[in-house]
C-alpha cells in the first residue's frame, strides 16, 4: 500500500473535546505507524446543525505543536480559509510553521463555506471566490520571497515582505469550484477533494480529477504536475459515532485487509494521496491504520 498510495489522517475538530495531549498522542502514533502525512482542520465555530455549538482549536497554533513533536510526517491544514486573516499575515503564520516543522508544511488553502462562522466574527462571507483569488496571489508571492504591493479590492499590501522566510511550502488548493479551480491550478502543487464532494468513491474521485486534469490544460498547465489528494472517510468500528455518516458519501469499512484494497482502487482511479477522515477518531484507531498501510 506504501509503495502505490500515500496516506495521511485529519485529526479529530468537533467530533468531540480533546485536549491538547490527545492531540500530540495521536500525531506520535500517525508518525510511528507510517503514515505520511497528519492535517487539521481549520474553522471558527459550528452552529446551527441540529448540534450543540462546537469550535475547534485554532489550527495554526496545533500545527506548530505538532510540527513540535513529530520529526517526519508532512502537515497542513485541511484547508485554510484564506477569509480568516489577511493575506499578508496567513503568510507569516505559514513561513513560521514551514520553519518549525523544517520543512514539512503542505499549505492547503480555500475560500470557506460555513457562513455562520463567518457571520459570528465578522468576516465577510460575500465574493468569496473573489476575496480568495486576491489572498491566494499574495500569499504565495509573499511565500515565494517577493515584495508585494497589491491594491485590489479586498487585499492592502504596501511592500510587504515575510521574514524570516524559509523555503516556501508546497501548495495544495481544496475545492472544486470552477474559478478558484481556474486561479489555482497554475501554481499549486497539489489539488484536494473532500470525500462528499465525490461520494466517497474511486468513481467519483476519479470524475472529479478528470475534470481538474481538462481545467489545468485550459489554464496551460501540465495536469501531470499536480498531485491528486482526497479525503476518504473511513469507519474502523468500534462502537462509537464520532462523525456521521454524510448521505450519497458511504464510508469505507471492514478489516485493514479490505480497506487497504479499497484504497488501493483509489490509487488505480489516479489518487496520489488519501486523507483518511476516521470514524472514531481516536488514537486507537490511528494505530489501525498501521495494519492498512502494512497491507
Amino acid at each position: 500500500m506504501a509503495d502505490r498510495l500515500h496516506l495521511g489522517v485529519q485529526l479529530p475538530e468537533v467530533e468531540r473535546y480533546v485536549d491538547w495531549r490527545e492531540y500530540a498522542a495521536m500525531a506520535r502514533a500517525a508518525e510511528e505507524v507510517g503514515l505520511d502525512s497528519v492535517w487539521v482542520g481549520d474553522h471558527l465555530l459550528y452552529r446551527d446543525d441540529g448540534r450543540e455549538e462546537r469550535g475547534p482549536w485554532d489550527a495554526w497554533t496545533l500545527l506548530a505543536a505538532i510540527a513540535a513533536v513529530t520529526t517526519r510526517v508532512r502537515i497542513g491544514p485541511l484547508v485554510a480559509c484564506t477569509a480568516f486573516a489577511s493575506a499578508g499575515m496567513l503568510a507569516r503564520k505559514a513561513a513560521a510553521v514551514q520553519a518549525v516543522s523544517e520543512g514539512r508544511l503542505v499549505l492547503a488553502l480555500g475560500a470557506g463555506w460555513n457562513e455562520a462562522e463567518f457571520r459570528a466574527f465578522g468576516v465577510p462571507f460575500d465574493q468569496r471566490a473573489a476575496r480568495f483569488e486576491e489572498a491566494f496571489d499574495a500569499i504565495r508571492r509573499l511565500l515565494a520571497g517577493e515584495r508585494v504591493t497589491t491594491t485590489g479590492g479586498f487585499e492592502r499590501l504596501e511592500d510587504a515582505v515575510v521574514l524570516p522566510c524559509p523555503d516556501p511550502p508546497a501548495l495544495m488548493v481544496g475545492s472544486i469550484g470552477e474559478r478558484v479551480l481556474r486561479s489555482t491550478l497554475p501554481h499549486v502543487d497539489a489539488w484536494n477533494a473532500w470525500y462528499a464532494w465525490f461520494g466517497n468513491t474511486p468513481e467519483g474521485f476519479a470524475e472529479q480529477s478528470r475534470r481538474v486534469s481538462r481545467i489545468a490544460a485550459d489554464v496551460d498547465r501540465d495536469p501531470r504536475e499536480i498531485r491528486r489528494t482526497a479525503a476518504v472517510f473511513v469507519d474502523v468500528g468500534g462502537g462509537n459515532d464520532d462523525r456521521p455518516h454524510t448521505v450519497g458519501a458511504p464510508p469505507v469499512r471492514g478489516t485493514p485487509q479490505q480497506i487497504a484494497a479499497r484504497l488501493a482502487e483509489f490509487a488505480d482511479a489516479g489518487l496520489d494521496e488519501a486523507i483518511l477522515v476516521l470514524n472514531p477518531i481516536t488514537e486507537a484507531s490511528i494505530r489501525i491504520l498501521g495494519d492498512v498501510v502494512a497491507g
